[in-house]
């Protein structure tokens, strides 16, 4: 009976604790909730040295921290689904997700913050910690806003933020022939450097579960 109380704990434990997490951040009236419907992850590469290929993932998850008064209270927290990859290429899609993301064994994406501070021009910087197929690097974001608080067509209030980073896509072990050959004009056929820009939308956590048309 012991045996089996441990190990029901060891598998309710996880739960409880992101659920015991999700209520503190709610607590807190400096937190936001990232709206998924309106929040996406933008990526673009040099393909074959002359031309950009754009691409995005939608559905971002996770909570947001933002303390107007002092930066270094900020946090963020964040996941996206590898099986929302889009680059209007099915074919290419699929391949992206099951031959170079591992979608089955590493079905997400995790950005967590380390820290945030304004730089000279008075604007924000976050560093943190991503997670690609299992593979974790710091990185250091360009935050853009947050933008002043409106009401949407559902009467949440929101808030916006943009950031952008530049990662290598070999750090996270995205690498095969497809990406990595060599073209006779030099370079390769997907550039190493992988621009991204974030767009979220922000909600108060109470509000986070109203969607749909807005009432009349």
């Amino acid at each position: 009976m012991k045996i089996r109380f441990i190990a029901a704990l060891f598998l309710v434990a996880p739960a409880l604790f992101a659920q015991a997490t999700r209520k503190a951040a709610a607590a807190n009236p400096n937190a936001w909730s990232i709206a998924p419907l309106d929040s996406s992850a933008n990526f673009s590469v040099k393909h074959l040295v002359v031309s950009t290929e754009h691409g995005s993932m939608s559905g971002m998850k996770g909570t947001v921290i933002y303390d107007p008064k002092d930066p270094s209270k900020d946090s963020v927290d964040a996941t996206l689904e590898v099986a929302t990859i889009n680059t209007n290429n099915p074919k290419r899609d699929d391949q992206l997700k099951t031959d170079f993301f591992d979608q089955p064994h590493f079905p997400q994406i995790t950005f967590k913050s380390t820290n945030v501070w304004k730089d000279s021009s008075g604007k924000l910087q976050m560093a943190g910690n991503l997670t690609i197929k299992g593979h974790t690097k710091a990185v250091t974001l360009a935050i853009d806003g947050p933008s002043p608080a409106v009401k949407d067509a559902q009467g949440r209030t929101k808030i916006a933020v943009s950031a952008t980073t530049k990662i290598s896509r070999k750090d996270f072990d995205i690498v095969g022939t497809a990406l990595d050959a060599a073209v006779e004009t030099g370079g390769i056929v997907v550039s190493d450097e992988v621009s991204l820009e974030l767009d979220l939308e922000l909600v108060p956590p109470s509000q986070a579960g109203i969607v749909g048309p807005a009432a009349h």
